[in-house]
């Protein structure tokens, strides 16, 4: 949370953070200044509220997320490059290295965060390097700082993921319906005046009906039936159609609209009837699911629901990822992950996780086993958030049906 920076900071060394872009889709801008029409850079200085330097046209933008703002118009641009020889790196580190100064902050280990362009942001950063050789700046793999605070999740933001998962859920919903209200017709669904249902049309509605709710889709979303279902990242191929009798893995990661909370979800369909094999392999994934949500506890070391749902696979006959890393075929994936501006943070609930990587309270995770044969046309995945409340108990935030079949019209 929020309230851990501070000794985050301490325990990393660092005398400040540089937050560097947009008020939009920039997890780390948005996470202080909240979704904001605006591009500006937040400093960070240990021990002392956080100042939003800002363009003076959004200056209101600015002022509204609550934090101290400083105009850029106080580091005139014109001035500072005729100081430094028209150099724009060198004017724009010399406005820093001023910012900085205004917000106490004159050496030390400064962490940087945000959206800068990687050419031009190394080009300035490292003339602010040479500008003042008393700091040290430092970029962070895996963001042990800032990642490590949104790891939990406050009342607020709690509530802002689980109002996102009953948008989801309300999506999920629409979608079933709308393919359960079309007719089968060659073992395949088709429209009103005969044409064949299409995954693109599907995913043009799905759009629609999340911007109906307020939320948007910036990855997009995987709806893939068949072979491709049983390739975890596919996002499916919008011309293919919908055929009866095969899994279609639907996983939705919408957020709020501008890059705010994400949720992620995931179900397993298949249209009119299962296979006695889609119907088996779906069993134990299911029961994978339900296994972990038994079992899970606030303050377990997040890999060992990893090693549960590898031993009830391999002890069916599937492989996993447990026995060898490289398959494409099987579990070969990890158990979850943290969900809050990133659809994928701390924790994570995978192998190589280590002994530290606890389930915290607050923190927000996915669940999320599943089994891919893409050599016999199947895929299935289960997929549900949920928060580690601080009172021991583990929520899902926003449930839904695991049913397998859909019904369809014939």
């Amino acid at each position: 949370m929020k309230s851990d920076l501070d000794h985050l900071m301490q325990e990393n060394n660092l005398e400040a953070l540089i937050v560097n872009g947009s008020g939009q889709h920039n997890p780390s801008m948005v996470y202080f200044t909240g979704v904001a029409h605006m591009t500006g850079d937040l400093i960070l200085k240990r021990g002392s509220a956080p100042i939003l330097f800002c363009n003076p046209m959004e200056r209101e933008e600015a002022a509204a997320t609550g934090i101290r703002t400083k105009s850029y118009t106080e580091y005139p641009y014109a001035e500072l490059m005729q100081q430094n020889n028209n150099d724009p790196a060198r004017a724009q580190a010399a406005r820093y290295k001023r910012m900085l100064a205004d917000a106490g902050v004159h050496a030390g280990r400064i962490a940087l965060y945000g959206h800068a362009g990687l050419g031009s942001g190394y080009a300035i950063f490292r003339a602010l390097q040479e500008l003042m050789p008393e700091i040290q700046l430092v970029g962070e793999v895996d963001n042990p700082v800032l990642m490590r605070a949104q790891e939990t999740k406050d009342t607020q933001e709690v509530e802002r993921i689980r109002r996102m998962g009953h948008i989801t859920t309300g999506v999920v919903g629409q979608v079933a319906e709308f393919l359960s209200s079309h007719k089968a017709r060659k073992n395949r669904l088709v429209k009103k005046n005969g044409d064949p249902l299409t995954i693109g049309e599907v995913k043009s509605r799905i759009n629609l009906w999340l911007a109906e709710r307020g939320a948007e889709n910036p990855a997009g979303t995987i709806f893939a039936i068949g072979r491709d279902a049983g390739i975890p990242h596919s996002s499916g191929k919008p011309d293919d159609l919908l055929q009866l009798g095969q899994t279609i893995v639907f996983d939705i990661f919408p957020c709020e609209a501008g890059g705010g909370y994400f949720y992620d979800f995931t179900r397993t369909w298949s249209l009119g009837y299962a296979t006695d094999e889609v119907q088996q392999v779906y069993d134990l994934v299911r029961q994978a699911h339900d296994d972990v949500f038994a079992e899970i506890k606030v303050g377990a070391v997040c890999r060992e629901y990893q090693k549960l749902t590898c031993d009830l696979f391999e002890a069916h006959g599937h492989p996993t990822v447990q026995s060898n890393p490289q398959i494409t075929s099987g579990y070969v994936h990890s158990l979850g992950h943290g969900v809050g501006l990133q659809i994928h943070e701390r924790p994570w609930l995978g192998g190589k996780s280590g002994l530290n990587d606890l389930l915290r309270p607050g923190a927000i995770f996915t669940v999320e086993p599943g089994l891919y044969y893409p050599e016999r046309g199947l895929g299935v995945r289960l997929e549900d958030t949920a928060w580690a409340r601080p009172d021991g108990r583990v929520e899902i935030l926003a449930p839904y049906p695991l049913d397998l079949v859909l019904p369809v019209k014939r």
